[in-house]
């Protein structure tokens, strides 16, 4: 439930603080005087969008801020804990405009942004506007009306999902279809591309060994007279370093007298000979373990030819042909066994047809079940508000199957017939601009009644209507109240003399400023603004015991 409303330099309000209780609260006041303000500021706490129009001339911003009492709103509660927003049982949207044009909302002094607001915005609070008569114009409206007023939103949000998931499903489904002569190609070379390269088995660093094992096959003479040449120069030639070194290790040795130099000299003689005989040995492993082998090299090369030709056919390395495998393997699969093949994704577009067909058939048998109910609740009041030959329809018809959507396999439509005896029609072909606004008051009468969101604001949807019916619209409002909140901004008498509260929202010129205010009125002032609403600007004594009259009555 809305308990208060603070509003500062905004539009023609430097400063309004309005409070808010249970039951049915009136706003009246004279033409221009401000009622717009507080829906519109009202409005901007809940996410409306803004400009620098709505800050007070010369004021450097607009201040906005609603409170909200949620004892009795577990889903509001629910909402801010989930987004950690909490903090106890209230909620307070706050609302700021800045007259560079920037705008910043809160929600419990968090800065949030404007879909927040909307969010929770749309559990605390429900505005009907009075403009709100030519949205029935619009046939998708009527469908929002009757899945509002049967609580099947969450039914209607997933059966769109799962039409857009069908939906998704059958264009791919089509698209490869036409393209099934370019599927089965592609199938074909990637099948011959696998084939080829799991004909080829290359191991993981064979390239690099190949290539190693070629450069050394094809160089083996050359390697061979070199080793042989090395060798003979270490040890087997007739000279050689080994014979050389110990002869010098022998001439230095068992020297007549010690010399440091002479004794360092031996020792590098000593590990010298100890290398070269290390040498000579790794020379002569080689040189023993090494053969010309003409074949090996012709199956090397021809092996390394297959892997260039194969690389330059993908436009890779050779080393990267193990990749290339790996890739072609996986797309296979994926056309073999994923949404490419043609047989799994019927399969698939059949089963997501099912599960739409099924949620939507759930989806109609709720509208139908409520259908009637509308039909007679919104006929009662059609009624009461002088339109007792008025025959409100309800259509539900089934939707021929290539014509099914996000919103159902069905269509819904208000018909009315303003003359006994004549068919019912669309509205927009049937109903003057009066009849169309006391149905719409009627829907939201009957809508608001079926409603769990605690604060109902009516903004003059009783344009169009006056005497007896706005009589009876003023007690449908209030006995809306009863069960909540209700905050109505009217300009008929007979609505007016029903509240609980009542608000006059005037405005004075000071200075040549002009300021807005807001007033609650006791049992006397009111009087005094229902004889004003009766009578214009001069009130008699008659009016005055009217207005009196119409308050008691109430």
């Amino acid at each position: 439930m809305l308990n208060q409303l603070s509003v500062s330099n905004f539009a023609i309000a430097d400063q309004i603080e309005v409070f808010f209780q249970k039951g049915m609260t009136v706003l009246s006041g004279e033409t221009g005087a401000g009622k717009s303000i507080i829906l519109d500021a009202l409005g901007l706490t809940l996410g409306d969008r803004a400009d620098t129009s709505m800050v007070r001339h010369g004021e450097e911003k607009a201040d906005i801020s609603a409170v909200f009492d949620l004892e009795k709103q577990p889903e509001a509660l629910a909402w801010l804990k989930s987004h950690d927003l909490e903090d106890g049982k209230q909620c307070i949207l706050r609302r700021v405009i800045t007259a560079e044009g920037r705008s910043r909302g809160y929600i419990n002094g968090h800065p949030s942004p404007l879909q927040s607001l909307k969010e929770i915005g749309e559990l605390l609070i429900d505005i009907h506007s009075q403009h709100e008569h030519q949205s029935l114009l619009n046939k998708d409206n009527h469908r929002l009306i009757l899945d509002n007023f049967a609580h099947i939103n969450p039914l209607s949000e997933a059966v769109a999902e799962s039409h857009k998931n069908w939906s998704q499903k059958t264009r791919h489904l089509a698209k490869l279809e036409n393209n099934q002569d370019e599927t089965q190609a592609r199938l074909h070379m990637l099948r011959f591309q696998l084939d080829e390269l799991l004909a080829l088995n290359l191991k993981e660093g064979e390239v690099a060994e190949l290539e190693q094992e070629q450069a050394e096959l094809s160089n083996a003479e050359l390697l061979l007279n070199k080793t042989h040449s090395a060798l003979e120069i270490c040890d087997e030639g007739e000279t050689n370093i080994t014979s050389l070194i110990s002869h010098a290790c022998s001439a230095l040795s068992n020297l007549p007298c010690e010399n440091q130099s002479l004794n360092e000299a031996l020792n590098l003689l000593n590990e010298a000979q100890i290398q070269i005989d290390e040498a000579s040995s790794s020379l002569r492993h080689f040189v023993d373990g090494f053969e010309l082998n003409p074949e090996r090299l012709q199956q090397v090369d021809e092996r390394l030819s297959s892997l260039y030709q194969l690389a330059r056919k993908h436009r890779c390395e050779p080393e990267e042909l193990r990749q290339v495998q790996e890739r072609i393997s996986h797309e296979l699969e994926q056309m073999e066994h994923g949404d490419q093949n043609l047989e799994e994704l019927q399969k698939e577009v059949e089963r997501l047809e099912k599960i739409y067909f099924d949620m939507a058939e759930k989806q109609r048998q709720a509208r139908l079940a409520v259908g009637q109910q509308l039909e007679q609740q919104i006929s009662e009041q059609l009624a009461l508000m002088d339109m007792k030959s008025v025959k409100f329809v309800v259509s539900i018809s089934p939707l021929e199957r290539a014509k099914v959507n996000q919103f159902g396999i069905d269509a819904v439509e208000f018909l009315i017939s303003t003359n006994p005896g004549q068919p019912p029609k669309a509205i927009n072909k049937v109903a003057s601009g009066g009849e169309l606004s006391r149905i719409s008051l009627a829907i939201q009468v009957i809508v608001a009644q079926s409603s769990t969101i605690p604060t109902l604001v009516f903004d003059e949807v009783d344009v169009g209507i006056g005497g007896g019916t706005a009589q009876i619209v003023g007690k449908l409002l209030n006995q809306l109240g009863k069960n909540g909140q209700v905050i109505c901004v009217t300009h008929l008498p007979q609505v007016a003399s029903q509240g609980d509260h009542h608000y006059f929202i005037s405005k004075r010129e000071k200075d040549g400023i002009v300021k807005s205010s807001i007033d609650l009125l006791d049992e006397a002032s009111r009087t005094n603004e229902i004889a004003r609403m009766l009578g214009g600007i001069k009130i008699t004594k008659q009016t005055l015991a009217h207005a009196k009259e119409m308050i008691e009555l109430a």
